[in-house]
């Protein structure tokens, strides 16, 4: 049994994390620590885990946590984990974390978009935690940083086709979707019912935070610079994810070429399903950490038209953190994750 522990267990991503850790197979769940709910058992905090998880939070206490488990998730706003992450290392604990203060490998990037970043030393050892795209790194990992919801549901339709060289990278448009719980348990007015129910709208458009993320993961693919125009939407759901990514093929490049490409690079990957041309509903991933993708062109435009649904919660957190375990520890990718879908 892997022992292991979640910083920030009270969050959306924590309390995630939580409730997969406590049907994984392989694992003990040995330690939960927020800031917020120090002292109340989790399943006080969230009624739902009632006689699943009785653990009770507590402060971090680093010394203690590091005498408790093997493995760490942390499940925190940004900045944070910078300043706990060097300690568990240097310890020999592996540490996955939600955050995006592991992702970039350049500081200067991640400094012009959060704040100045006080583990940078970290950042080239630190393996980008998209499961199906960096598996063989991830499985020689000490510190993975797990991707964040948008930028999975952006990478995992784009990545195989800019590394098959099928599309022109010139022409990247991705229109992304978000239910409620990807704004994080803290409330604020934007985040509000009286704002979100019976609304749909844009927002930071030209200046989300994960645009420079998908950049540099797409970068990195091709081989050279990419520009993405990212706009992301708040639709009034609890949790889902719908993006639809506007390119062009290459010349002379067929919609049967797309999907081969698609099922050879995602063959045997348990959580990517190709639906073709029929679009991805966020329904039908609910709880899972599916990634259903679909594709279909528009011959009149010569518009390749590329489409994800995920679980914003799941495949876009604490999910893929969960395969990235897997990975990590060498255990089948999909275990502690193979709950059958909902069918309505």
């Amino acid at each position: 049994m892997i022992r292991v522990g979640v910083i920030g267990a009270s969050g959306y991503a924590g309390a995630e994390l939580v409730r997969l850790l406590a049907g994984h197979p392989q694992v003990k769940l040995n330690a939960l620590t927020c800031r917020q709910d120090a002292g109340q058992r989790f399943d006080q905090i969230y009624p739902a885990m009632t006689g699943w998880v009785d653990l009770v939070c507590e402060a971090y206490d680093a010394r203690k946590l590091i005498r408790s488990v093997d493995l760490v998730f942390t499940a925190l706003p940004h900045q944070l984990p910078m300043s706990l992450v060097p300690e568990l290392l240097d310890q020999g604990l592996k540490v996955i974390d939600l955050s995006a203060d592991f992702r970039f490998k350049d500081a200067a990037v991640y400094e012009a978009h959060y704040k100045p970043h006080s583990a940078a030393g970290l950042l080239p050892q630190a393996v980008y935690g998209l499961s199906e795209v960096y598996t063989e790194q991830i499985k020689s990992a000490s510190l993975v940083g797990n991707p964040g919801c948008y930028p999975t549901s952006v990478l995992l339709p784009l990545v195989p086709l800019i590394k098959a060289n099928l599309i022109d990278t010139r022409l990247l448009i991705a229109d992304a979707k978000s239910g409620v719980s990807g704004a994080g348990r803290g409330a604020s007015s934007t985040s509000h019912f009286c704002h979100v129910n019976e609304s749909f709208k844009a927002y930071k458009v030209g200046s989300h935070r994960h645009t420079p993320e998908m950049e540099a993961v797409l970068s990195d693919v091709a081989g050279e610079p990419i520009a993405l125009n990212f706009v992301p939407h708040l639709v009034p759901m609890t949790r889902g994810m719908q993006t639809t990514i506007y390119t062009q093929p290459r010349g002379g490049v067929t919609l049967r070429q797309i999907e081969e490409c698609l099922q050879a690079f995602y063959a045997g990957r348990f959580f990517i399903r190709l639906r073709g041309a029929t679009p991805p509903d966020a329904l039908n991933v609910k709880g899972t950490n599916s990634c259903d993708i679909g594709y279909t062109l528009d011959a009149r435009n010569n518009r390749l038209i590329l489409m994800s649904a995920i679980d914003n919660l799941v495949k876009g957190a604490a999910g893929q953190a969960v395969q990235n375990m897997n990975i990590m520890l060498g255990m089948d990718e999909s275990l502690g994750l193979q709950s059958c879908p909902f069918p309505i």
